[in-house]
């Protein structure tokens, strides 16, 4: 194993004075027992005083502890703010470990969990009750295209195995990307901007045991990463929604680290009007080579094109497929992105 990969495997452990202050953070019946709720997924304040019946200015003053001493991850989306707990780092590690020693049949860390699922049950019906409102609209752009299962596999063929560090999935929606492809990255974000999609997709994702795939209130132009953060990167029918694709397309690009892969996946020029009107549609689908010059002003080598045309494809839309990398850089070693976290 490389030096560089021993680092990335093993990370540099805690000074005392930061062992000690995780010890003190955790070191409370109620910290403890928050440290146990968010090892089961993600939580936000209100969330927790109502599992925990107790006041928010306390709630927040255990997370501050926490959070502070790097044993939790805090993130905000629009007026909410959830906590996590930490997933890289000696403090994660540390977090990590006090939860595996707790007896997981104390009857108040097992009341804390019924409670914790009554409250996750109430978000999700919450998250299905937008999506049922919204869904026709949804299935009627389906009928309009090749089965999504094709698409799907389409997708899988062209992004490959990995395994990738960090995938990141602009614009995600319910989160089916990061259902997809999760299995083969050790972390996975999704960003979006509409809260109530995050609520649903949050949902899904907690369903499927996904832990290490999370879903963040972002906006597309402004991703809170670094540059290079990510080794694979999805626009997944997200294009004809915007203004700008060039700015999404080169925002995509500059998370991807050297041979990291972007995925578009949208449609091809098309002359179904009523799209504008009833489904927000911006752009009426992209031509290869239009997306192909996208791909080259943001730095980016078009690797792979791909179309899915429906049968019959009289009045049908055409799906595409674009995959493109990020050129090596000469000299210079892969970025290790394992351990990157959004921005608070």
């Amino acid at each position: 194993m490389s030096s560089d990969a021993k680092a990335r495997a093993k990370p540099p452990g805690l000074s005392r004075a930061q062992g000690l202050a995780a010890l003190r953070a955790a070191g409370e019946a109620t910290r403890l027992r928050i440290l146990a709720l968010l090892s089961g997924g993600e939580l936000n304040v209100k969330d927790l005083t109502q599992i925990l019946g107790q006041s928010q200015p306390r709630i927040s003053r255990h997370l501050k502890l926490m959070a502070d001493a790097g044993l939790i991850k805090r993130f905000r989306e629009g007026s909410w703010v959830f906590f996590r707990l930490a997933d890289s780092g000696a403090e994660a590690a540390l977090a990590q470990a006090i939860v595996a020693s707790l007896d997981q049949t104390d009857l108040t860390l097992a009341r804390d969990r019924a409670r914790a699922s009554a409250v996750q049950k109430a978000r999700a019906e919450t998250a299905q009750a937008y999506f049922k409102a919204h869904a026709g609209e949804w299935d009627k752009i389906r009928t309009l295209h090749v089965a999504e299962k094709e698409v799907e596999a389409a997708m899988d063929e062209a992004l490959g195995d990995g395994p990738f560090n960090l995938l990141v999935d602009l614009g995600t929606g319910t989160g089916r990307i990061l259902e997809l492809f999760g299995g083969r990255a050790s972390r996975s974000l999704g960003f979006d901007l509409n809260h109530a999609m995050l609520a649903y997709a949050r949902m899904k994702l907690e369903r499927a045991g996904l832990s290490h795939a999370q879903v963040r209130h972002g906006d597309l132009y402004n991703v809170p990463l670094p540059d290079g953060a990510a080794d694979a990167v999805v626009l997944h029918q997200v294009l004809h929604f915007l203004d700008d694709p060039a700015a999404a397309v080169a925002e995509a690009a500059r998370l991807l680290a050297p041979d990291g892969k972007l995925l578009v996946v949208d449609f091809a020029p098309h002359e179904l009007e009523f799209l504008r009107e009833q489904s927000a549609h911006r752009r009426l689908g992209f031509a290869r080579d239009q997306l192909g010059r996208l791909f080259e002003s943001a730095g980016l080598k078009l690797e792979r094109f791909r179309e899915l045309k429906p049968e019959p494809a009289g009045g049908k839309l055409t799906v595409s497929l674009w995959l493109g990398h990020k050129p090596a850089v000469s000299g210079k070693k892969k970025k290790a992105n394992a351990n990157v976290e959004v921005a608070a």
